[in-house]
């Protein structure tokens, strides 16, 4: 019995790295209906295969900060089951809470210097907020898959290790009404990139205070 369980977890590791050394990276380039980068949109690639090959995956642990009354990332891509810290790196007291069905949580009174955490453990999107600063507001997407990447301020992102396969390419951006998805097939030379025109809403964010030296395009 422990012959036949060492030579099966032999075989998953030997499958595992022929999957790497065929994998591909990914490349998308999102721009919006004017030609504009869109940056902030998490790109990700869900396989469709029956038995698609194994991907290693990471749940390295996350931060989303609080400094000068805004939450850094704005926008925070993680794999199921990762664990997100929320440090509060500011001068002063947070409310931080979200509502949203993938996580609902709350750390009231929330005084510089601390740093709670929360486990990330259902797939979906989880918008959160702060009590005191209306204006601040982040968004943790939480994926099934670990083939995923955030687009930079020229709209790019790429995802790298992706085994050949057919996949499902979806982009989330929060001026989405919905996620836009796209079935491809990924070979293992060096594929085309992924080009998306987004149609994005307004910037609803609302806008900070004067004396707070900030505000919103």
């Amino acid at each position: 019995m422990h012959a036949l369980s060492r030579l099966a977890a032999l075989v998953c590791l030997g499958l595992l790295a022929w999957s790497r050394a065929v994998a591909a990276s990914v490349d998308f380039k999102l721009v919006d209906a004017r030609g504009h980068p869109v940056p902030d949109a998490v790109v990700s690639l869900v396989p469709l295969d029956p038995a698609a090959p194994a991907t290693a995956a990471s749940r390295r642990p996350v931060e989303i900060e609080q400094v000068k009354q805004e939450f850094l990332p704005y926008v925070t891509p993680v794999l199921v089951g990762t664990t997100v810290s929320f440090p509060n790196r500011d001068t002063e007291q947070h409310h931080v809470y979200s509502l949203s069905d993938a996580k609902k949580f709350e750390f009231p009174l929330y005084k510089p210097g601390m740093a709670e955490k929360v486990v990330f453990d259902r797939p979906g999107v989880v918008a959160i907020g702060c009590n005191v600063h209306d204006w601040m507001i982040a968004y943790v997407v939480v994926l099934e898959t670990p083939l995923f990447a955030k687009s930079d301020d020229d709209g790019a992102a790429r995802v790298a290790d992706v085994p050949p396969g057919h996949y499902r390419a979806e982009v989330w951006q929060p001026r989405l009404d919905k996620p836009a998805t796209r079935e491809v097939t990924i070979a293992a030379d060096s594929p085309a990139p992924l080009a998306f025109t987004l149609p994005l809403k307004r910037d609803l964010r609302i806008h900070r205070p004067v004396e707070s030296g900030g505000g919103y395009k």
